[in-house]
């Protein structure tokens, strides 16, 4: 595996179909699924780690994010990276940027409601990797599924020629959806965390059952948090996927998603809505449905 931190690098040893799976680095096997995933369809895989300071507000764990690239490095060649990109803050913003790109109203919503501009900062790095790197194909999870949405519509808006991919989230064995910050949650909070996949659960069923309510899925999906005296709601929506419009009622494809916070983590969890059923990853009792995680 090769490793690089400029753009004028990257493009030298990138040749035919390029795949790129961006991270902020501190990898779970939900990041190396995703460079599983797109090692199977393109030529040259690169993989980026960039913790990226517009995407934090003042306060938020920019300084305390987990870091360790060596770790990381390890981890990729493990899976088949053929090039590991991590710039330095001044390869990505060699000065302050003067031109921004705005998400509202896409990013206002759900996450963005507590985390103003923070998608403004996630398309500006992805608009900066894009651009300097060149992929024909981007993998990008559903766990953020409004991140994946709004970088559906950049690509659509700026006339990206990337196709985005998006995969399913990876779980825990005991349903809990992986994240780099989970390291950070004590033991009776990780226990507490299992509340949003118990309610994502629950509602599941219902719209296997037909249920087509979004009041009533939120609730369901909502109850199991709310009886969590060490976690604290910030919302459980049934979201259009890709309009990130609320849907009072389930008439196209979405995803029911709900937020969390357990001492100093936001925890976030959905599931997506296809066809009308829900997709890969969330049901642990029912045959036809692949789980994701217990790697």
């Amino acid at each position: 595996m090769k490793r690089v931190t400029t753009f004028s690098e990257a493009r030298q040893v990138l040749a035919a179909r390029v795949g790129l799976v961006a991270t902020m680095g501190y990898l779970h096997e939900g990041h190396l699924s995703l460079m599983q995933r797109a090692k199977g369809v393109c030529d040259t895989l690169v993989a980026s780690i960039f913790v990226n300071p517009l995407q934090f507000a003042p306060g938020e764990d920019f300084e305390n994010y987990p870091r360790d690239i060596e770790r990381d490095a390890a981890l990729m060649a493990s899976v088949g990276v053929d090039v590991l990109f991590s710039p330095s803050i001044e390869e990505m913003y060699p000065a302050e940027p003067s031109i921004r790109i705005v998400t509202s109203p896409l990013g206002d919503r759900l996450e963005g409601e507590g985390r103003p501009r923070h998608f403004d900062g996630v398309a500006m790095a992805v608009v900066k990797l894009f651009a300097g790197l060149r992929p024909d194909v981007a993998v990008f999870g559903r766990k953020d599924a409004q991140q994946l949405a709004i970088v559906r519509r950049l690509v659509r808006d700026l006339s990206f020629p990337v196709e985005i991919m998006g995969a399913p989230i990876t779980r825990e064995s005991d349903g809990l959806a992986l994240s780099s910050r989970n390291v950070r949650l004590s033991d009776s909070e990780r226990t507490a965390a299992l509340a949003l996949h118990s309610g994502l659960v629950a509602a599941a069923s219902l719209v296997e059952a037909g249920e087509r309510d979004g009041s009533v899925l939120e609730k369901v999906a909502a109850t199991p948090i709310e009886a969590e005296p060490l976690l604290e709601l910030h919302y459980a929506e049934l979201t259009d996927a890709a309009e990130l419009t609320r849907l009072p009622k389930l008439s196209s494809d979405a995803f029911l998603a709900v937020s969390a916070q357990a001492g100093s983590v936001r925890l976030i969890d959905n599931f997506h809505i296809i066809g009308g059923l829900p997709e890969i990853g969330i049901r642990l009792d029912h045959p036809s449905i692949v789980y994701q995680g217990g790697q």
